[in-house]
């Protein structure tokens, strides 16, 4: 019989040690959660922009909601801390992202707002979180709402020019800024009616986020500016406390050793390996806008048409004072593309545009119209007149409670330049033929002629336009004409009127449409986003206009107020040389 050796002994007890030691480094070892971290700033533009070759110089909405998202299904993360800093956006997209911090909050992850100073915008969507956070020095300012509207009549009058607009519709004010000194009554009782509901949506919700009595929450905005230590005495704020003390304190709320920042959480970092042949064909391809080749996808499909910006004729385009022009060739072609792609088994146009030209909007609406799959309209911050226009032809209408919407309505006109010309000096000798040959003349008013058939032409515009208007919502002549003559409804009135279906985000009007082709609720449905971004050369070249309108655009981020005149001169420039434009009166701000 063999007896074990000492070695073996030796041996199993070295085991035994290193095993304890291992036990004890694992039971030593820190315990960490990973916090995504996510800025939200600027205008956040609804339509996808293809990246430049360092990267996308502006995050767009849906790059912000898929960041939150992924944070929301992400296990590595336990917990969101936003920075908001005075996010440039109205009541749409405010709806869209507050219902993406609502997802990542019900996958019960703690969502931290972090403010420096802010607004009422910033504020707004800092109540939808858990935690709201500012640093002594901070300044709150929530002081209510406020229509301010410049009028140019008196300029003109020193320039010598004439404004020769009309309208159809009493309510449809789009001109007034340049033919008046100040509001008419209609235009008064439209902002006043307007502005009600506004204010009253900004108290419920203000209320219902901070579970602050709505009296308590208009005492609250009579006074609109509040130190940190002031908001936070009055419940509108939880804590004071610079990003040392509150992250302290979220590393003991979740129990654990430390926390690891994960920075610009979930945002595409550019891809700048352009070396080599492939690096050389991968830049090539960057410019040229294409993406790499790939098997095509057997899945369904649901379209997102994006039709963002002042409705033109002709090709989309960036605007040289910031925004977008939404051409109507381009959203035309983008429906019969997605009408042709035999994987589409829906579309849904998502709108956010205060309108324009009249016979681009009816373009789109026939395009709408020739669908034989279900159309779902999304509407954004604003789907006014020619903006409606589009979503009227749609299935079914989804809009937010504070989209603005409506402004059935139609105006058209010139600028004529008479008065200037004779103070530079300048005189115009005309030759003509034909009694309304002066029709387009920028250098005298409409004659008495000109000015009837001018008129007749617009009263026919819309009248094409309240007859589609109550075919598409199912009404009689008589149920749909309180609601037109330009007047412009809330998404919340727009749903009392009858105006849209329902109340409801984009993430909702798609999976309405979803439902309605068919595609079952575990069944996958890619999203195919239409129209295809524009390329880099497309960009700097198209229209004539590429570095100057980023240019430009930088330089109206810099100077905001300056850029609000400077886009209300170009939509004058370009819209009024139409026979008639669907456009909303007004451009609407949340500060």
């Amino acid at each position: 019989m063999l007896k074990p050796s000492n070695s073996v002994c030796v041996f199993v007890l070295i085991l035994t040690t290193v095993h304890l030691h291992a036990a004890d480094d694992k039971a030593e070892k820190p315990t960490k959660a990973k916090i995504a971290e996510i800025k939200i700033k600027g205008s956040l533009p609804e339509s996808v922009s293809q990246p430049g070759i360092f990267g996308e110089l502006e995050q767009n909405l849906a790059g912000m909601i898929g960041r939150l998202d992924q944070a929301a299904t992400d296990d590595e993360i336990a917990a969101v801390l936003l920075r908001i800093r005075e996010p440039s956006i109205g009541r749409g997209k405010l709806a869209e992202l507050s219902a993406a911090i609502q997802r990542v909050r019900d996958s019960e992850k703690r969502v931290i707002a972090e403010l420096e100073s802010a607004t009422t915008a910033g504020f707004l969507l800092a109540t939808h979180c858990d935690e709201i956070v500012m640093p002594e020095s901070g300044v709150l300012m929530i002081p209510g709402v406020r229509a301010e509207i410049t009028f140019y009549r008196g300029l003109f009058d020193k320039l010598g020019i004439k404004a020769d607009m009309m309208q159809v519709g009493a309510f449809k004010g789009a001109a007034e800024p340049y033919t008046r000194s100040e509001m008419s009554p209609e235009f008064r009782k439209q902002y006043e009616g307007l502005l009600d509901d506004v204010y009253e949506q900004l108290v419920d919700a203000i209320s219902a986020n901070r579970k602050l009595d709505r009296a308590k929450v208009q005492e609250l905005i009579d006074v609109g500016l509040f130190t940190t230590v002031e908001a936070q005495q009055s419940g509108l704020i939880d804590r004071v406390a610079y990003d040392d003390t509150f992250q302290e304190d979220l590393r003991k709320t979740l129990d654990v050793d430390e926390l690891e920042m994960v920075k610009n959480y979930g945002k595409k970092k550019p891809d700048t390996d352009f070396s080599g042949m492939m690096g050389m064909m991968k830049l090539f391809e960057l410019m040229m806008g294409g993406e790499p080749s790939r098997r095509a996808s057997r899945n369904k499909k649901i379209a997102v048409v994006y039709a963002s910006g002042m409705i033109m004729d002709g090709e989309s385009t960036a605007s040289l004072f910031g925004g977008e022009i939404l051409g109507g060739d381009t959203i035309v072609r983008a429906i019969r593309k997605a009408q042709d792609d035999k994987s589409v088994a829906a579309i849904v146009l998502r709108v956010d545009s205060p309108g324009g030209s009249a016979m681009a909007s009816d373009m789109i609406w026939h395009a709408i119209e020739q669908c034989d799959k279900p159309v779902i309209a999304s509407m954004g911050d604003v789907a006014a007149s020619g903006g409606y226009y589009i979503s009227m032809g749609c299935d079914k209408i989804f809009a937010e409670p504070g989209t603005l919407t409506g402004s059935i309505g139609v105006v058209g006109g010139k600028i004529a330049l008479t008065g200037l010309y004779g103070k530079v000096g300048l005189n115009t000798d005309v030759i003509s033929r034909g009694k309304n040959s002066g029709l387009l003349s920028i250098d005298q008013p409409f004659s008495d002629s000109e000015r009837v058939v001018w008129k007749k032409m617009m009263e026919d515009v819309y009248r094409q336009f309240v007859e589609k208007a109550a075919a598409g919502r199912d009404m009689k002549a008589e149920q749909i004409e309180p609601l037109t003559g330009g007047r412009v409804w809330t998404g919340r009135q727009a749903k009392e009127k009858g105006l849209i279906d329902d109340l409801g985000t984009l993430r909702e009007a798609i999976a309405f449409a979803k439902q309605q082709a068919g595609i079952g609720e575990d069944e996958k449905a890619e999203l195919l986003i239409l129209p295809k971004p524009k390329s880099i050369f497309d960009q700097l070249f198209d229209s004539g206009i590429g570095i100057q309108s980023d240019f430009a655009s930088q330089a109206a981020k810099s100077v905001p107020e300056l850029s609000r005149h400077l886009r209300t001169v170009e939509r004058l420039r370009k819209l009024f040389t139409k026979p008639a434009v669907c456009i909303m009166p007004y451009e609407v701000r949340i500060k």
